[in-house]
């Protein structure tokens, strides 16, 4: 298989060859028995994906949002740190490769070399099948755990990982990761127990001596009271007709909703505010759910704004506020 450049479209095209040769039940089957894994909330400490049918749904089924939440993320990352980009960046228990695809994409004028770390060995093949030609990528079997150790590299992404391990197994990853990056991503689901396990790893980075790059504007405590709202995000995703046939759907799109935390040991410059819900559109006016350096508020714009207010109405869920305006 030979994709070039990383991109999206090229990852659809890639995964499309992958599952022209798998049926259709057989995909939807081991779609169901991941998803009701995904949706658990026991760790385990063996591999989800257990062979190369189950490798191909899960990247069906999970590729293409992973990459567009992890694309919105380095997005965040690149707004608060413009001049900066990796050379080495390594993917903990990176499976099939999709923050991997992302990041290549997010700095495509020079990709960082890429290692990839999995305890799937049919996850590891695949990625790699679906990479050649498209990334620099060392593809390497690991148990991520109490016991990895990382290579010093200038990117960490630990994308959707944290949900399968213990606790332990968590703090000590996290751990690893501030010590041997000079900027680390995590991303989990946008759900409240996601958000809680991001803010524990905020938590990790900044006792580790990181500044959050993003989505915070700052790197104190979080304003939102535990247990009363989450911080998360939305990112469109398109369906080919084969992803929609795997995963049942008929629509050809879907929102995938993420929480993350980006931080970095390099000066950055967080945003002023960020867009935390989809912006209210009203007639004359635009309402945003910020959240900034003095906490939540709520900003009302009208037509009385000028320039702004059609800022406003161009304002996405998660954006940068005001926009092109440094802290």
């Amino acid at each position: 298989m030979n994709v070039s450049p990383p991109s999206a479209e090229s990852l659809r095209a890639a995964l499309a060859g992958l599952l022209a040769g798998l049926p259709p039940t057989q995909a939807a089957r081991a779609v169901e028995r991941l998803i009701a894994n995904y949706r658990g909330t026991t760790p385990t400490d063996a591999p989800v994906l257990r062979d190369r049918s189950d490798v191909a749904a899960y990247a069906a089924y999970r590729m293409p949002a992973t990459f567009e939440a992890v694309r919105g993320v380095l997005d965040a990352l690149r707004e608060a740190a413009p001049d900066w980009a990796p050379a080495t960046h390594t993917d903990v228990g990176g499976g099939t490769g999709a923050a991997s695809w992302a990041v290549a994409e997010a700095w495509e004028e020079a990709p960082p070399r890429t290692t990839v770390l999995d305890w799937a060995e049919p996850a590891l093949a695949l990625g790699r099948e679906l990479a050649a030609g498209a990334l620099d990528a060392e593809w390497r079997r690991e148990r991520i755990g109490t016991a990895l150790r990382l290579a010093d590299t200038d990117l960490v992404t630990v994308s959707y990982v944290l949900k399968e391990l213990t606790e332990a197994d968590r703090t000590a990853l996290v751990t690893e990761a501030a010590r041997a990056a000079q900027a680390v991503v995590v991303v989990e689901p946008g759900t409240p127990d996601g958000y809680e396990r991001i803010i524990a790893a905020r938590t990790l980075l900044i006792d580790a001596g990181f500044t959050v790059a993003a989505p915070c504007p700052h790197s104190g405590a979080c304003p939102i009271a535990p247990g009363t709202d989450w911080c998360h995000f939305s990112a469109r995703v398109s369906r080919s007709s084969l992803h929609r046939q795997v995963k049942g759907g008929s629509l050809p799109y879907e929102d995938e909703k993420y929480s993350y935390v980006a931080a970095t040991r390099f000066p950055v410059t967080p945003t002023v505010s960020r867009v935390t819900r989809r912006p209210q559109i009203r007639k004359g006016l635009v309402q945003l759910e910020l959240c900034g350096p003095d906490g939540l508020a709520r900003e009302t714009v009208t037509k009385r704004h000028g320039p702004l207010y059609k800022q406003a109405r161009d304002a996405d869920w998660g954006d940068s506020w005001p926009p092109g305006q440094d802290a």
